[in-house]
């Protein structure tokens, strides 16, 4: 076989081969754009998410790096859902009305949490915010859309924000330091987590580590599917609200005082 021969047959293969991981990873598109969607108001279509999943998929084969030793499913993972996520920024397909709400729940958690010394509940919450505990619920379920993608806070490296969820291994420049601010990030995520009330974390880790959808998650709990909606988007309120103290300019203090027991 001459060397023009070789090449050709070796770029047939290599587009065959593309070809092949990208009918493999179009399940796993439909898989997480339905996993999104269901968090959304019914009027933001499926199939943007979708499309812009493949748009994602297609991305991640570009980039896609064998010497990392990271199995291409699991980094296209990370690219169809952030593809799909810039796409629902730049609809910004959220009401400012409701984004103004999640702001004051935000602040009310975030006041009480300094006042009581503690989490506060779903009661104190609703008393803080002037509304009955119903009330309270019912924008719980209606924010939790907004709360997709993020889970953000300063990184320590350059105070920009970034999603605790996207922590894969891509950067060409990591270092140590980087690697050591990142087992950091999620060591003071996962010590969040295990504040946050039981049932609070068995939705998250049902969600998030079993992959369930919220219809699945409610039959593990026996709640229903809006109440799961309700209960994850408490959880993440908690989180950025511990996540910021944790991370944020006195947060070396705080930890130390934790430490001492002061």
């Amino acid at each position: 076989m001459s060397e023009a021969s070789k090449k050709a047959y070796t770029a047939w293969q290599t587009e065959n081969e593309r070809e092949q991981l990208l009918l493999e990873q179009l399940p796993q598109v439909r898989y997480i754009a339905r996993r999104i969607h269901e968090r959304l108001p019914r009027h933001v279509p499926l199939e943007d998410l979708i499309h812009a999943g493949v748009l994602g998929l297609i991305d991640a084969l570009h980039k896609f790096d064998r010497g990392k030793h990271v199995q291409f499913g699991s980094y296209a993972k990370f690219r169809i859902r952030g593809a799909i996520l810039d796409s629902l920024r730049e609809m910004d397909w959220s009401p400012r009305d409701l984004r103004r709400k999640a702001r004051r729940l935000e602040e009310a958690h975030n006041k009480l949490r300094l006042e009581l010394g503690r989490t506060p509940t779903e009661p104190e919450l609703a008393a803080e915010l002037g509304m009955d505990l119903r009330g309270l619920q019912l924008l719980l379920g209606e924010i939790d859309g907004l709360e997709i993608g993020s889970l953000r806070v300063a990184s320590p490296r350059d105070g920009k924000e970034e999603d605790l969820c996207e922590y894969l291994p891509d950067d060409p420049e990591e270092t140590p330091l980087l690697l050591c601010l990142r087992s950091e990030m999620k060591e003071l995520l996962a010590r969040a987590i295990a504040e946050l009330p039981e049932k609070e974390r068995q939705v998250l880790s049902l969600y998030y580590f079993d992959e369930l959808t919220m219809k699945e998650v409610g039959a593990v709990l026996g709640v229903g599917e809006s109440r799961v909606s309700q209960i994850h988007s408490m959880a993440v309120v908690r989180l950025r609200a511990r996540m910021s103290e944790l991370t944020g300019p006195r947060a070396p203090e705080r930890m130390a005082s934790a430490a001492s027991g002061a």
